[in-house]
């Protein structure tokens, strides 16, 4: 585990409620880029190198899981239910509210930014915390949200919600017109766990505001013994330089690249 965090730094962030280690890599303006489930493995770490590499510092937050273990089954069902289902920071089956713990991130947002500078900060959510970076967009200082398969609320019944309260869309979207921001969002078409209901709220929502990106599930990285979701990561298909998912994962990295000034 510790050969994947190779050229990490770590830190303890405490703000005031919470303390979370963080990894740090690079340099210029920042992005946080949050893990999604299992934890801070390997292919979120790689995505992370990626974003250093065009002239960014990121923040790699690890907000469960054990940072730097390699992704599998028995590992991924471990932590859903000894942590996800009963943490009070995280929020995972009611729509119209954003989990306690994006106030932490927001706080990391506003150090990141007093340390690094740019125009602002990029944030990045996959899968479970999905939703959380368009949540941060309260702090003034995030301008940049991405939407990787964003799979909360969980169930039927919420296959339309946004991981966020009114309150925080509503400032969400004001911000958007008012400084010309917009956000990303990727998923792919056949992926259950992040409905297209859910997209289709987000172009309501904000309309041109939301770059909506629907990759076909055939365009995901092949033999990983799961059904396309993570777009990022385990699903990007790096062996395919010219395909759908590597344009996407290009499309970030200018995206945060854009907005923050790198």
């Amino acid at each position: 585990m510790g050969e994947a965090l190779a050229g990490f730094t770590k830190f303890e962030f405490d703000d005031g409620r919470w303390t979370r280690p963080v990894y740090r890599i690079g340099s210029g303006p920042a992005v946080i880029v949050i893990h999604e489930i299992p934890g801070l493995h390997p292919l979120v770490l790689d995505f992370a190198r990626d974003v250093a590499a065009e002239g960014m510092t990121v923040f790699c937050p690890s907000l469960f899981g054990e940072p730097g273990r390699p992704v599998s089954t028995g590992y991924a069902i471990g932590v859903i239910a000894k942590t996800l289902c009963v943490r009070r920071e995280f929020t995972a089956w009611a729509g119209g509210r954003s989990s306690p713990i994006v106030d932490w991130l927001r706080a990391l947002a506003r150090k990141a930014h007093a340390e690094c500078g740019g125009k602002g900060v990029g944030a990045v959510g996959m899968c479970f915390t999905g939703g959380f970076a368009l949540a941060m967009m309260t702090e003034p200082s995030v301008v940049a949200p991405v939407l990787s398969q964003p799979s909360l609320p969980l169930g039927k019944k919420g296959a339309a919600a946004l991981d966020c309260s009114p309150a925080e869309l509503a400032t969400a979207k004001a911000r958007m017109e008012a400084e010309d921001l917009s956000l990303l969002a990727l998923r792919f078409e056949g992926d259950t766990i992040v409905p297209c209901a859910r997209f289709q709220t987000l172009a309501r929502e904000l309309g041109p505001r939301a770059e909506l990106h629907t990759l076909s599930d055939a365009s995901a990285r092949k033999g990983t013994g799961r059904a396309p979701h993570s777009v990022l990561t385990l699903h990007l298909n790096r062996d395919d330089p010219d395909g759908e998912t590597m344009k996407v994962h290009r499309r970030v990295l200018d995206f945060f690249r854009e907005r923050t000034g790198a």
